[in-house]
């Protein structure tokens, strides 16, 4: 993270949601439309173990690299300022969602398993979907998560949306949530 960061006194934002959904790109532009420092989680821990993320599953195992998000959301960035874009596995683990929200406000981006796997289908860095059928992954992972992700204060589908849509809709739905 950079140490020169300016955060604002506004509660942090976590984007959540399946790999695929938007999380990074849509991110990215609904922070600076709010005044918001963006963090990536994934990037901020390749960043602190000096590791791509495909090189860390390999080396501690999913577990390992579900307890460096563990680490990263209680105590490895500001608590205030930010919007955070979270690993897809992250609200995942027992707790974690409760953490979140209660660090924040959490939206989840939410997309159809058609739309993901046309988003992600040529990406081999994904690890989880590195298997003979991906789309089937894609399906099943998103079955066992979306209780998880449904718990967040806003779902903003991002099928059929470009960018900027889902953006202006983030920044809609944090302003009135602060109101």
């Amino acid at each position: 993270m950079n140490q020169d960061t300016q955060c604002t006194s506004r509660p942090n934002l976590y984007l959540i949601g399946f790999m695929g959904t938007g999380k990074t790109a849509v991110g990215q532009l609904a922070a600076r439309m709010l005044g918001l420092t963006f963090l990536d989680s994934d990037i901020e821990i390749e960043k602190k173990y000096h590791s791509p993320i495909s090189q860390i599953f390999k080396t501690h195992g999913e577990s390992g690299f579900r307890k460096m998000e563990k680490d990263f959301i209680q105590s490895d960035h500001p608590k205030s300022g930010c919007l955070i874009s979270c690993g897809g596995g992250l609200p995942i683990a027992e707790g974690m969602i409760e953490i979140l929200k209660d660090n924040g406000k959490v939206f989840t981006l939410w997309a159809s398993p058609k739309t993901i796997f046309e988003r992600i289908k040529k990406n081999s860095s994904r690890p989880l979907l590195q298997t003979e059928d991906p789309f089937s992954k894609i399906t099943e992972l998103l079955s066992e998560r979306e209780v998880k992700y449904r718990k967040a204060d806003k779902i903003i589908s991002t099928d059929v949306r470009s960018v900027s849509e889902v953006a202006a809709l983030i920044q809609k739905n944090y302003l009135d949530e602060l109101n």
